[in-house]
């Protein structure tokens, strides 16, 4: 518990769950249909809903969307699998959208 200590976190922006940190942000650089988005290669305290293929702007990818796991509010998806060769390094990663996330202190 000591090493959470100080570690910059992002919260659910509705009820401050704590869903990642900081540290583990791959990328500021996405979009989602609201606007801007983070790559994280970790989150916690989410639910996945169910597998489904999704045209996104870099193709098909099958993603889950995930929830915050108090208050049941949506964040984001998981990339599950990509089916573009240069896309695979998302597979296993979440994307959190920046307006349904706030910076906490953990």
């Amino acid at each position: 518990m000591a090493d959470l200590m100080g570690s910059r976190a992002y919260c659910c922006f509705k009820c401050q769950n704590l869903v990642a940190f900081h540290d583990d942000i791959v990328s500021k650089d996405f979009q989602a249909s609201s606007g801007r988005a983070f790559l994280f290669s970790h989150a916690m305290n989410i639910i996945l809903g169910p597998k489904e293929n999704r045209q996104l702007i870099t193709g098909l990818h099958i993603v889950a969307d995930v929830y915050c796991s108090d208050c049941g509010e949506e964040l984001g998806w998981k990339y599950i699998k990509a089916y573009e060769e240069t896309q695979k390094y998302k597979e296993g990663k979440c994307i959190l959208e920046k307006f349904k996330i706030v910076q906490g202190n953990e």
